[in-house]
């Protein structure tokens, strides 16, 4: 079973590993797997479900919904997202304006089936949107009762910086970010980190098994198995590339006896390893098999010795992305259409 923990400087808890509906709800699976996905993570004791209007165009929210019917409200901790494009795509339905915000948050809140979320989140900075219009509207939507907390999705420290003193202004909190991490994309850690831990801002982190290249499915010099997302030419190819590279795969392989002398699975050392780090509360994983999640919440509660998090760092050297810049450098400049 997982553990719980708070989520940033406030009295939420959320379960450590949480489970995220990215690519699979709505559009990867059908629908009775991901609901039998759903229940595998009740299961397991996962509370917690993150998901985003922009998943399939709504489509994800509608699954989770209509998975987690029936669940005592009070026992789930429901996350979503709101910035990219969304509906027809028209020139209001993007970004961080009072009026996709206002109007995003009643829409979420149809489709998952539900009065509130737990903690309504910002998939992006929007460049386009004065900060103090974004932070208002936030602000109206906390007060309306439809979120209870605010969060952020891969800001910057400056933006961080900017959200909390604003949020702290008008009177409530932003308590989370999620962003990109895992063993070998570690870019929040010069920066983003350091800023969160002063202003009481936990990671929720996504990709913590590099899109399946952690779990050492993929090998140097061999096709990538049927199947799999590096074979997935709807999205999932794409965000994978990076890492399918021989010399990275290489030092992928050399990880399994460190997993093997901890009596994990390779996804369960990935899954540890981000949770070892004090700033992460949390990991979201995903799944297109019940069994999935069942396997990989048995990172919650490991504790991997100092000897085995050196020997990480030996096998991986040069090939981990540690570049703070990225997290801005990755970021939309406009507003999506």
């Amino acid at each position: 079973m997982v553990n719980h923990v708070y989520l940033g400087r406030s009295g939420l808890k959320i379960s450590d590993i949480i489970y995220g509906n990215w690519l699979t709800h709505g559009s990867q699976v059908d629908a009775d797997t991901a609901g039998a996905c759903v229940r595998a993570a009740l299961d397991a004791g996962i509370t917690t479900f993150d998901t985003a209007d922009a998943y399939a165009n709504g489509k994800a929210e509608k699954v989770l919904g209509k998975a987690l019917r029936g669940e005592r409200r009070e026992s789930l901790e429901i996350l979503t997202k709101v910035y990219w494009p969304t509906g027809p795509k028209g020139h209001n339905d993007s970004g961080l304006s009072r009026k996709h915000i206002m109007e995003s948050i009643d829409a979420s809140l149809r489709r998952l089936r539900t009065d509130y979320v737990d903690v309504y989140q910002a998939h992006r900075f929007d460049t386009e949107t004065p900060i103090e219009e974004t932070m208002q509207a936030f602000a109206d939507v906390v007060r309306q009762g439809k979120a209870l907390y605010i969060g952020v999705s891969e800001w910057t420290a400056e933006q961080l910086r900017l959200a909390h003193d604003h949020a702290k202004q008008l009177g409530f909190q932003v308590i989370s970010n999620q962003p990109q991490y895992s063993m070998l994309y570690r870019v929040i850690e010069g920066e983003v980190i350091p800023t969160s831990a002063e202003l009481g801002i936990s990671q929720i982190v996504f990709s913590p098994v590099a899109q399946g290249v952690l779990t050492g499915k993929y090998r140097p010099g061999q096709e990538a198995p049927a199947g799999s997302r590096a074979t997935d030419r709807k999205g999932g190819a794409t965000m994978i590339e990076r890492w399918m590279k021989d010399d990275i795969l290489e030092r992928v392989q050399e990880l399994r006896p460190v997993a093997r002398d901890l009596d994990l699975t390779m996804a369960q050392l990935a899954l540890a390893w981000v949770l070892q780090h004090e700033n992460v509360a949390a990991a979201i994983i995903g799944a297109s098999r019940p069994e999935q999640v069942a396997e990989n919440v048995k990172a919650s509660g490991v504790s991997i010795p100092q000897d085995a998090m050196s020997r990480i760092e030996e096998v991986l050297g040069d090939a981990v992305a540690a570049d703070p810049g990225m997290t801005a450098a990755n970021a939309p400049q406009t507003r999506p259409s």
